[in-house]
């Protein structure tokens, strides 16, 4: 096998289109040797499955006679020793990885098949898987420990299943796995003297991851409809969707808000000392409008006085003289730019020459009764007159 080989490369000629070389990692390509440690093929290629070719070839050139365990941990078996392993593999962990490492090196050398459980048996057996059949034997023929893959792998052995696969050992944890049928399924393989047994890693499992992701459900929703999955993909209803989505610019918001508060603490300095600067600048701004001689005082004081002008009640017009003998209005003296008020109109009683001279006093006067007629209310002297004019 070339995986198991140690290839010498020998250079007798240094030049190359008449120049010296002094490259291929160090060695100068004039007569050293550079040993070449070819690569593993499970480092260039993935684990074939047990009935691919590659698989079936390496199977048939195995002359099938069990090793027994000492041969296989002294080393001195004529082949090598096929070592098999079994399991679920769902959501293929480094606890799953770990596994199979001590599997693959639990002798000196290993040939090791996994098998894999169908879909059918391990929802039946062991309940849902998150991974389908396909998924996990991808993830299995992957791992470099694994020479090879055998799929739809039994629950329980048997002697055909094993004469098959020509396998030496079979390697698992020694926790008994029951059954309805019996109380450990790896019974048969122990009392061949046939069992390895191989350590679990401890505080993962993939029982833990789907406890995580339960645990955590609100989470991963949010994730993957941040990512771009639509609430029908991830079976969440409208009302939820809208909830997680509200959530995530919550979030975002706050991340925002704390890069914001980041960099003002490293510009700390720089925001102080040009805050100090705008808050001199408000300053006098404030002052030229607010202070004593500022503007706004001004405005006050200017609409304070227009307003105590319009509020306050104008004066009372004189008084207008009594007419004279002949009957005409006196002119007022020093009358000003403004006409005066017009004159009161008065109320002339009429004379009735036919009365009684008896029952009046001032009868036979007659300027007192022309007096008394040109008075507003019939009054007897023009004292008791008030004027009712609407200036005042």
């Amino acid at each position: 096998m070339m995986s198991a080989l140690t290839v010498t490369t020998t250079l007798t000629n240094g030049h190359y289109n008449g120049k010296l070389e002094t490259g291929l990692n160090g060695y100068r390509k004039n007569g050293f040797t550079k040993p070449e440690i070819a690569d593993p093929p499970s480092l260039r290629h993935a684990a074939p499955f047990s009935s691919d070719p590659a698989a079936v070839a390496e199977r048939d050139r195995c002359s099938y006679g069990r090793i027994p365990r000492a041969a296989a941990l002294a080393g001195t078996a004529a082949r090598k020793v096929r070592v098999y392993s079994d399991g679920i593999y769902d959501m293929f962990h480094q606890g799953h990885a770990r596994q199979l490492q001590q599997a693959k090196t639990v002798f000196p050398n290993v040939y090791l098949i996994v098998g894999v459980c169908n879909d059918n048996l391990t929802h039946s057996r062991k309940g849902r898987t998150v991974m389908t059949e396909d998924e996990r034997y991808e993830a299995v023929r992957h791992c470099r420990y694994v020479d090879e893959v055998v799929c739809d792998a039994p629950w329980e052995y048997d002697e055909e299943f094993l004469e098959k696969h020509k396998i030496d050992f079979v390697a698992h944890d020694d926790i008994p796995y029951t059954t309805e049928d019996c109380e450990d399924t790896y019974a048969m393989i122990k009392a061949k003297d046939m069992f390895v047994a191989t350590e679990r890693t401890e505080g993962v499992s993939t029982s833990d991851i789907v406890a995580r992701i339960v645990r955590d459900y609100d989470i991963y929703v949010r994730r993957n409809l941040a990512r771009g999955y639509s609430a029908k993909e991830l079976n969440v209803s409208f009302l939820n969707e809208k909830k997680f989505r509200l959530q995530n610019k919550m979030d975002e918001l706050k991340d925002k808000g704390k890069k914001v508060m980041t960099n003002i603490g490293e510009k700390r300095v720089d925001i102080l000392t040009k805050w100090e600067e705008k808050s001199r600048e408000l300053i006098d701004a404030f002052l030229l409008l607010f202070g004593p001689d500022g503007r706004l005082s001004s405005i006050w004081a200017e609409s304070k006085g227009r307003l105590m002008q319009a509020l306050s009640q104008p004066p009372s017009p004189r008084a207008s003289p009594p007419p004279s003998e002949n009957g005409d209005d006196l002119e007022p003296m020093n009358r000003g730019s403004s006409s005066p008020p017009p004159p009161k109109s008065r109320r002339y009683e009429q004379w009735e020459p036919h009365a009684d001279a008896s029952s009046s006093d001032g009868a036979g006067d007659p300027e007192e009764a022309a007096q008394r007629q040109l008075t507003d209310d019939g009054s007897d002297s023009d004292d008791d007159y008030q004027d009712t004019s609407p200036y005042l």
